[in-house]
């Protein structure tokens, strides 16, 4: 029996700013669900939404143990693994000389990452046959920030959150096969594809409005250039 931790995380936020929430999911290693939580964070915005899920699961899990994080936002996960070094020399300061955004979440989850041995995997969000274990905790994060009552394990829930059919779609090329990109701990990556180019230059996303480095995999989007997952 493998003592390593499958999860996925995942945020909501209902207007960004909004009625937002952040959800958890861990499995076993048939990646059956053995445990979810999800908490009401008031009025928060997608990318705040985003890294205290990641943070809540980092602290309700054992760091003794590895970890699988799969997520469907690029910006929490590049946030923490990639992008920290720069903000760190700069002074917590980014490429364009501004403040980083969400530094207490960062801060907060590069503290929970420290010594731990876990792995991130990107997956695109509202995926038919897309990954199951991102898609309950998306559910979960979305219906927790309708309600704002926390809900999970702990508070006597005895099945998982069942995604909507209608949250989901099909990829192009119909494949039907979830995509997944791993992102090792600490690494980070490059998230290219689907339209994806890296920005010249540092800026914010037209969707979510967080801000991304020069460098960042980006995609235009109905409200402009942006995070991939934003459009």
């Amino acid at each position: 029996m493998s003592d390593r931790i499958i999860a996925a995380c995942d945020g909501a936020s209902k207007g960004n700013p909004g009625r937002a929430a952040w959800a958890w999911v861990t499995a076993d290693a048939d990646q059956n669900p053995t445990r979810w939580e999800a908490g009401p964070l008031g009025t928060a915005t997608n990318n705040v939404a985003e890294l205290t899920a990641l943070a809540e699961l980092l602290e309700a899990t054992d760091p003794a143990l590895p970890l699988e994080v799969r997520m469907d936002s690029q910006y929490a996960m590049n946030a923490v693994t990639k992008w920290i070094a720069g903000w760190k020399r700069n002074g917590w300061m980014t490429a364009s000389k501004k403040p980083v955004a969400n530094r207490e979440l960062v801060v907060r989850i590069d503290a929970l990452l420290a010594g731990r041995e876990v792995e991130f995997r990107y997956v695109p969000a509202h995926q038919v046959d897309g990954d199951p274990l991102n898609a309950i905790a998306d559910q979960a994060a979305s219906d927790v920030a309708v309600s704002q009552q926390a809900a999970g394990t702990s508070h006597g829930a005895q099945t998982v959150p069942a995604p909507r059919a209608e949250a989901m779609v099909r990829p192009a090329g119909g494949s039907g096969k979830p995509a997944t990109s791993p992102r090792r701990t600490r690494t980070g990556g490059g998230g290219g594809g689907g339209g994806t180019i890296k920005a010249k230059y540092a800026g914010r996303c037209g969707g979510c409005r967080g801000s991304y480095e020069a460098g960042t995999q980006v995609a235009k989007g109905p409200n402009g250039w942006g995070h991939p997952d934003c459009r």
